[in-house]
C-alpha cells in the first residue's frame, strides 16, 4: 500500500496533474487561499476515489453514487441530475450539469464503432464574475441596512454574510469536471483504454483548472480499468492552453472582433433581456419587497437575488440546495430561465448577426480533425498553433477542448446545430422542447459538454457523424440525420457552409 501512497503523491503534486508550459492566471490573496482549501478538498477527494480504484473498490461498469456528490446523493454519474425539485435545471447557464431530455436513443447498433471523439466542454461551476459579486454584495448589504425583520423563508437573511468569492471554479465545480472525465472514459472505453486526448485550453485560470480535473478523471477511470494500461504512463498529459490576451488569436475564446464586441451589435442581447425582465420580473419584485419591508428592491436587484440562489448552490461542497431559492416559485425559474435563454441567442447566437461568426475558428479546427485535413486559415484561427503538429496535430482518436459558455454557444450556432430554431419572441416565454431543445440551461450548463463522433458501420460505407449535447442525441437535420442523428461525414461537412465560407467575419473589422 506504500507504494500505492507514493504514486499518488508524484502525480497529484505540481499543477494539479496535467503539464503545461504557461503559467496559470494569479488570484487575489483572498481568492487565492480560497482556491488553495477548494483544492485540498479536492485532493484529498480525488486520493480517495484513486487508492478505491487501486484496490478494486470501482468496478469498470458501474459506479457508487458519491462520485456524483448531491445534498441527497440522488443521481448517477451516467444520468446526472439534482436532488432537488427540479429548479436546478432552470437557472439557466448557472445551472449544475445535468442530462438533458433526448428524443433520440442514446444507442450503438451493433454493428458500429466508435472511431473518433471531439468533446468541447464548458468550465465546471465557479463563483460570479468579478463585476457580479461586486453587485450582489452590494444588493445584500442594502437589504442589510434597510430591512429590519426578516420572517418566513427570509429568515436566513438576518444572519448570512456574502462570502462567494469571484472567477474562480469552485470544489464543486471541480468535482463535476472529475465526474465529466471518468464518464467521458466509460463512455469512449474502447479508445480511451487505448488512446489518450490532445487536451487543449482556453487561458482563464477556471478553465484551465476545469481540463486539470477533467484530466485527473480520465486518468482515475483509467486506472480502474483492468484492460488498460495500470499506471497509465502517459500521465500527466499535455495541456496547450491558449492565452485569453487582447489581440490574441484564439478559437475557445471570443473578444477578437472588434464590430461584434464594441459595435451596436453587443447592446442587442441587453436589449432583448430587459423587455422580457419588465415583463415577468415585477411580480417577484412585489412580492420580494412585501416580504422584506424596507428592502425597496430594483428590477435588477430583484434578478440578483434570483442569481444568488445557483451561485450560493455551487458554492457548496455538496451542491446543496441554497435558502436564496426557496425566496421564488416554480413559474418564476422557468421564466428566469427564458431571461437567460434571452441572452445566449441574442448574444453570442443567430439573435446576433455576428455572433455565430465568434465560432466559425473552431468549427474550421473540428471540420480539419474529422477530415484529417490543415485548418482552413481565417476568422481566429491561430494560424502558428494550429501548422504545428505540437499544438494541433491531426490524425488523433480523441481530442478535449475547454472554453466558456458564450463561445460554445457560437460555435454551436457556427455548426449549424440549431439553425431550425425559429427566432425567439422577447414577450413570451417558448419552451426547449418548442425550439428543438434550445435554451440556456440545455445547451450551456455549468460542466456543460458536446461529444462530436465519428463512427463506422458495417451497413455504410462511409463513417457516419453524430453530436451529443449533454446526454441529448441531436437531430442533425441540417445534413439530413437519420433515426438515430447521424449523418454521413460528407453530409455534415457540406452542411457547414457557413463555417466554410467567411461566416461573417469579414464584417468585423469595417
Amino acid at each position: 500500500m506504500s507504494g500505492i501512497y507514493e504514486r499518488l503523491r508524484s502525480w497529484m503534486g505540481g499543477r494539479g496533474g496535467i503539464s503545461h508550459k504557461y503559467v496559470l492566471l494569479s488570484h487575489d490573496g483572498e481568492n487565492q487561499a480560497k482556491a488553495t482549501w477548494q483544492k485540498d478538498c479536492y485532493l484529498a477527494f480525488t486520493m480517495f476515489l484513486v487508492l478505491a480504484a487501486l484496490t478494486g473498490l470501482l468496478v469498470s461498469s458501474t459506479f457508487p453514487h458519491f462520485l456524483v456528490p448531491t445534498h441527497e446523493q440522488c443521481g448517477t454519474l451516467y444520468h446526472e441530475t439534482q436532488c432537488d425539485d427540479g429548479y436546478s435545471q432552470f437557472w439557466g447557464q448557472y445551472s449544475p450539469y445535468f442530462s438533458a431530455p433526448t428524443d433520440i436513443k442514446d444507442e450503438l447498433p451493433e454493428e458500429c464503432e466508435i472511431t473518433f471523439v471531439q468533446i468541447i466542454s464548458r468550465h465546471g461551476a465557479r463563483d460570479p464574475t468579478s463585476k457580479k459579486s461586486t453587485e450582489y454584495n452590494e444588493t445584500i448589504q442594502k437589504l442589510k441596512a434597510n430591512v429590519k425583520n426578516f420572517r418566513g423563508p427570509a429568515a436566513f437573511l438576518a444572519s448570512y454574510e456574502y462570502t462567494l468569492g469571484s472567477d474562480q471554479l469552485t470544489a464543486f465545480g471541480q468535482q463535476e469536471m472529475i465526474n465529466s472525465g471518468i464518464k467521458f472514459y466509460h463512455r469512449y472505453e474502447n479508445l480511451a483504454g487505448q488512446y489518450t486526448p490532445f487536451f487543449r485550453s482556453s487561458g482563464e485560470a477556471r478553465v484551465v483548472k476545469s481540463a486539470e480535473s477533467f484530466a485527473q478523471g480520465f486518468h482515475i477511470a483509467k486506472l480502474a480499468d483492468k484492460n488498460a494500461s495500470k499506471y497509465d504512463s502517459a500521465f500527466p498529459y499535455p495541456l496547450v492552453i491558449i492565452p485569453e490576451v487582447e489581440g490574441e488569436n484564439n478559437t475557445l475564446h471570443h473578444e477578437l472582433c472588434t464590430a461584434f464586441e464594441n459595435g451596436t451589435d453587443s447592446n442587442i442581447s441587453n436589449n432583448a433581456q430587459t423587455i422580457w425582465m419588465k415583463i415577468f420580473v415585477p411580480p417577484v419584485q412585489m412580492r420580494l419587497n412585501s416580504h422584506l419591508a424596507g428592502a425597496n428592491l430594483s428590477l435588477e436587484e430583484t434578478i440578483d437575488m434570483m442569481e444568488l440562489c445557483p451561485f450560493n448552490t455551487v458554492a457548496t461542497l455538496n451542491g446543496s440546495i441554497s435558502p436564496f431559492c426557496r425566496l421564488f416559485e416554480r413559474d418564476d425559474w422557468y421564466n428566469y430561465n427564458y431571461y437567460a435563454t434571452l441572452g445566449k441567442y441574442y448574444g453570442y447566437s443567430y439573435g446576433n448577426p455576428l455572433g455565430p461568426s465568434q465560432g466559425v475558428g473552431f468549427a474550421r479546427e473540428l471540420i480539419a480533425r474529422l477530415t484529417d485535413e490543415p485548418v482552413q486559415d481565417g476568422a481566429s484561427i491561430n494560424s502558428t498553433l494550429d501548422a504545428s503538429n505540437a499544438t494541433f496535430p491531426l490524425g488523433k482518436k480523441l481530442y478535449a477542448d475547454f472554453s466558456h459558455d458564450n463561445d460554445m454557444t457560437a460555435i454551436f450556432s457556427a455548426l449549424g446545430l440549431y439553425n431550425g430554431t425559429k427566432a425567439l419572441p422577447n414577450t413570451t416565454v417558448v419552451e426547449a422542447w418548442q425550439v428543438n431543445g434550445y435554451s440556456a440551461a440545455w445547451t450551456v450548463p455549468f460542466a456543460a459538454r458536446a461529444y462530436f463522433e465519428k463512427m463506422r458501420c458495417r451497413s455504410h460505407e462511409e463513417e457516419l457523424v453524430r453530436v451529443v449535447m449533454n446526454d441529448r442525441i441531436l437531430p442533425l437535420s441540417q445534413c439530413g440525420g437519420d433515426q438515430l442523428g447521424r449523418c454521413t461525414l460528407t453530409d455534415f461537412i457540406n452542411s457547414l457552409g457557413f463555417a466554410r465560407a467567411d461566416g461573417g467575419w469579414s464584417t468585423c473589422f469595417s
